[in-house]
Protein backbone atom coordinates (compact mmCIF):
# COMPACT_ATOMS: atom_id res chain seq x y z
CA UNK A 1 0.00 0.00 0.00
CA UNK A 2 1.44 3.34 -1.00
CA UNK A 3 2.09 5.82 1.76
CA UNK A 4 2.35 9.47 0.76
CA UNK A 5 3.11 12.46 2.96
CA UNK A 6 2.03 15.81 1.55
CA UNK A 7 3.90 18.72 3.06
CA UNK A 8 3.60 22.31 1.89
CA UNK A 9 6.80 24.33 2.27
CA UNK A 10 6.01 27.84 1.16
CA UNK A 11 5.01 27.66 -2.49
CA UNK A 12 6.38 24.11 -2.89
CA UNK A 13 4.26 20.98 -2.50
CA UNK A 14 6.49 18.18 -1.23
CA UNK A 15 5.25 14.65 -1.97
CA UNK A 16 7.16 11.94 -0.08
CA UNK A 17 6.38 8.37 -1.14
CA UNK A 18 7.37 5.59 1.24
CA UNK A 19 5.79 2.13 1.41
CA UNK A 20 8.68 0.79 3.49
CA UNK A 21 9.77 -1.43 0.62
CA UNK A 22 10.46 -0.79 -3.06
CA UNK A 23 7.95 2.04 -3.55
CA UNK A 24 6.39 -0.15 -6.22
CA UNK A 25 4.06 1.68 -8.58
CA UNK A 26 0.71 0.16 -7.68
CA UNK A 27 -2.82 1.49 -8.21
CA UNK A 28 -2.58 3.06 -4.73
CA UNK A 29 0.77 4.65 -5.60
CA UNK A 30 -0.71 6.24 -8.72
CA UNK A 31 -3.73 7.48 -6.78
CA UNK A 32 -1.43 9.01 -4.16
CA UNK A 33 0.63 10.88 -6.77
CA UNK A 34 -2.50 12.13 -8.51
CA UNK A 35 -3.92 13.30 -5.19
CA UNK A 36 -0.70 15.18 -4.49
CA UNK A 37 -0.74 16.84 -7.90
CA UNK A 38 -4.38 17.83 -7.38
CA UNK A 39 -3.52 19.52 -4.08
CA UNK A 40 -0.43 21.15 -5.54
CA UNK A 41 -2.44 22.59 -8.40
CA UNK A 42 -4.71 24.34 -5.90
CA UNK A 43 -2.24 25.36 -3.21
CA UNK A 44 1.33 25.49 -4.58
CA UNK A 45 3.45 26.87 -7.40
CA UNK A 46 5.86 23.97 -7.85
CA UNK A 47 6.05 20.28 -6.90
CA UNK A 48 8.83 18.22 -5.33
CA UNK A 49 8.50 14.42 -5.39
CA UNK A 50 10.82 12.12 -3.45
CA UNK A 51 11.00 8.59 -2.10
CA UNK A 52 12.51 6.99 0.96
CA UNK A 53 16.26 6.91 1.62
CA UNK A 54 17.89 4.39 -0.71
CA UNK A 55 14.80 3.84 -2.87
CA UNK A 56 12.93 6.15 -5.17
CA UNK A 57 10.91 3.46 -6.97
CA UNK A 58 11.57 -0.07 -8.18
CA UNK A 59 8.95 0.16 -10.93
CA UNK A 60 5.53 -1.36 -11.44
CA UNK A 61 4.13 -3.61 -8.72
CA UNK A 62 4.80 -7.17 -9.89
CA UNK A 63 2.11 -8.48 -7.54
CA UNK A 64 -0.43 -6.76 -9.75
CA UNK A 65 1.12 -8.35 -12.83
CA UNK A 66 0.77 -11.79 -11.21
CA UNK A 67 -3.01 -11.32 -11.24
CA UNK A 68 -3.05 -11.78 -15.01
CA UNK A 69 -3.04 -9.83 -18.27
CA UNK A 70 -6.10 -7.72 -17.50
CA UNK A 71 -4.67 -6.49 -14.19
CA UNK A 72 -1.30 -5.94 -15.84
CA UNK A 73 -2.73 -3.83 -18.64
CA UNK A 74 -4.91 -1.87 -16.21
CA UNK A 75 -1.91 -0.95 -14.06
CA UNK A 76 0.33 -0.11 -17.02
CA UNK A 77 -2.33 2.18 -18.49
CA UNK A 78 -2.99 3.80 -15.11
CA UNK A 79 0.73 4.31 -14.62
CA UNK A 80 1.11 5.71 -18.12
CA UNK A 81 -1.56 8.31 -17.44
CA UNK A 82 0.23 9.29 -14.22
CA UNK A 83 3.50 9.70 -16.12
CA UNK A 84 1.78 11.75 -18.80
CA UNK A 85 0.27 13.93 -16.12
CA UNK A 86 3.69 14.58 -14.56
CA UNK A 87 5.20 15.21 -18.01
CA UNK A 88 2.51 17.76 -18.89
CA UNK A 89 1.86 19.18 -15.40
CA UNK A 90 1.67 22.98 -15.74
CA UNK A 91 3.73 23.62 -12.61
CA UNK A 92 7.46 22.90 -12.35
CA UNK A 93 8.04 19.32 -11.16
CA UNK A 94 11.28 18.49 -9.36
CA UNK A 95 12.25 14.97 -8.31
CA UNK A 96 14.69 14.23 -5.51
CA UNK A 97 15.82 10.74 -6.50
CA UNK A 98 16.64 9.24 -3.13
CA UNK A 99 18.06 5.92 -4.36
CA UNK A 100 17.29 3.18 -6.88
CA UNK A 101 14.97 4.11 -9.78
CA UNK A 102 14.27 1.17 -12.07
CA UNK A 103 11.88 0.73 -15.02
CA UNK A 104 8.73 2.77 -14.30
CA UNK A 105 10.63 4.45 -11.47
CA UNK A 106 13.12 5.70 -14.04
CA UNK A 107 10.25 6.80 -16.27
CA UNK A 108 9.14 9.08 -13.45
CA UNK A 109 12.54 10.76 -13.65
CA UNK A 110 12.10 11.21 -17.39
CA UNK A 111 8.65 12.73 -16.89
CA UNK A 112 9.78 15.35 -14.37
CA UNK A 113 11.39 18.70 -15.21
CA UNK A 114 14.39 18.85 -12.86
CA UNK A 115 15.91 15.67 -11.40
CA UNK A 116 18.36 15.75 -8.49
CA UNK A 117 19.90 12.42 -7.48
CA UNK A 118 21.60 11.25 -4.30
CA UNK A 119 25.15 9.96 -4.42
CA UNK A 120 25.41 6.28 -3.56
CA UNK A 121 25.56 2.71 -4.79
CA UNK A 122 22.25 3.00 -6.63
CA UNK A 123 20.99 1.71 -9.96
CA UNK A 124 18.97 3.86 -12.32
CA UNK A 125 17.61 2.83 -15.70
CA UNK A 126 15.30 0.82 -17.91
CA UNK A 127 15.64 -2.96 -17.60
CA UNK A 128 12.74 -3.89 -19.89
CA UNK A 129 14.77 -5.54 -22.67
CA UNK A 130 16.66 -7.64 -20.12
CA UNK A 131 13.41 -9.09 -18.76
CA UNK A 132 11.88 -9.64 -22.20
CA UNK A 133 9.53 -6.67 -22.33
CA UNK A 134 8.87 -4.31 -25.23
CA UNK A 135 8.58 -0.67 -24.26
CA UNK A 136 5.13 0.85 -24.78
CA UNK A 137 4.68 4.16 -26.55
CA UNK A 138 4.78 6.23 -23.38
CA UNK A 139 8.13 4.72 -22.45
CA UNK A 140 9.67 5.27 -25.84
CA UNK A 141 8.43 8.84 -26.05
CA UNK A 142 9.75 9.76 -22.63
CA UNK A 143 13.11 8.17 -23.44
CA UNK A 144 13.39 9.92 -26.79
CA UNK A 145 12.39 13.23 -25.24
CA UNK A 146 14.78 13.23 -22.28
CA UNK A 147 17.71 10.84 -22.81
CA UNK A 148 20.92 11.82 -24.60
CA UNK A 149 20.90 10.40 -28.12
CA UNK A 150 24.44 9.18 -27.49
CA UNK A 151 23.14 6.79 -24.82
CA UNK A 152 19.73 5.77 -26.15
CA UNK A 153 20.93 2.44 -27.52
CA UNK A 154 22.66 1.48 -24.27
CA UNK A 155 19.88 2.77 -22.03
CA UNK A 156 16.79 1.69 -23.95
CA UNK A 157 17.70 -1.19 -26.27
CA UNK A 158 20.47 -2.81 -24.24
CA UNK A 159 18.89 -2.22 -20.81
CA UNK A 160 22.06 -0.86 -19.21
CA UNK A 161 21.64 0.40 -15.65
CA UNK A 162 23.68 3.34 -14.38
CA UNK A 163 25.00 4.69 -11.13
CA UNK A 164 23.86 8.24 -10.29
CA UNK A 165 26.83 9.90 -12.00
CA UNK A 166 26.27 7.84 -15.13
CA UNK A 167 22.54 8.51 -14.98
CA UNK A 168 23.29 12.23 -15.04
CA UNK A 169 25.33 11.84 -18.24
CA UNK A 170 22.62 9.70 -19.85
CA UNK A 171 19.78 12.09 -19.01
CA UNK A 172 17.90 10.43 -16.17
CA UNK A 173 19.26 13.05 -13.74
CA UNK A 174 20.37 16.66 -13.98
CA UNK A 175 22.46 16.86 -10.82
CA UNK A 176 23.97 14.49 -8.26
CA UNK A 177 24.54 15.64 -4.69
CA UNK A 178 25.44 14.11 -1.33
CA UNK A 179 22.56 12.08 0.08
CA UNK A 180 22.39 14.13 3.26
CA UNK A 181 21.84 17.33 1.27
CA UNK A 182 19.49 15.90 -1.36
CA UNK A 183 16.19 17.23 -0.05
CA UNK A 184 17.53 20.68 0.80
CA UNK A 185 19.14 20.99 -2.62
CA UNK A 186 16.06 19.77 -4.50
CA UNK A 187 13.80 22.01 -2.42
CA UNK A 188 15.90 25.02 -3.32
CA UNK A 189 15.54 24.13 -7.00
CA UNK A 190 11.76 23.90 -6.53
CA UNK A 191 11.67 27.23 -4.68
CA UNK A 192 13.49 28.99 -7.52
CA UNK A 193 11.21 27.42 -10.15
CA UNK A 194 8.11 28.40 -8.16
CA UNK A 195 9.04 32.04 -8.74
CA UNK A 196 8.84 31.73 -12.51
CA UNK A 197 5.73 33.05 -14.31
CA UNK A 198 3.47 30.01 -14.23
CA UNK A 199 1.53 30.69 -17.42
CA UNK A 200 4.69 31.08 -19.50
CA UNK A 201 6.31 28.04 -17.86
CA UNK A 202 3.28 25.87 -18.60
CA UNK A 203 2.94 27.14 -22.18
CA UNK A 204 6.58 26.52 -23.03
CA UNK A 205 6.59 23.09 -21.40
CA UNK A 206 3.55 21.99 -23.37
CA UNK A 207 4.86 23.49 -26.59
CA UNK A 208 8.28 21.85 -26.56
CA UNK A 209 6.80 18.49 -25.49
CA UNK A 210 3.77 18.73 -27.77
CA UNK A 211 4.66 15.86 -30.13
CA UNK A 212 5.53 13.43 -27.35
CA UNK A 213 2.44 14.33 -25.34
CA UNK A 214 0.23 13.85 -28.41
CA UNK A 215 1.78 10.46 -29.19
CA UNK A 216 1.32 9.22 -25.63
CA UNK A 217 -2.27 10.42 -25.48
CA UNK A 218 -3.08 8.77 -28.80
CA UNK A 219 -1.63 5.45 -27.60
CA UNK A 220 -3.83 5.52 -24.50
CA UNK A 221 -7.02 6.11 -26.44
Amino acid sequence: MAEMDYNQQGDVAVLTLDDGKANAISPAFVDAVNEGLDRAGDDAKSVLITGRPGMFSGGFDLKEFEKGPDATMALVNKGARMLLRIFSHPQPVVIACSGHAIAAGAFMLLAADTRVGAEGDFKIGLNETAIGMTLPTFGLELAKSRLSKRYQTAAVIQAQLFDPEGARDVGFLDEVVAADSLLDHALQRAVVLARMPNDAYAANKLAIREASIAAIRASLG
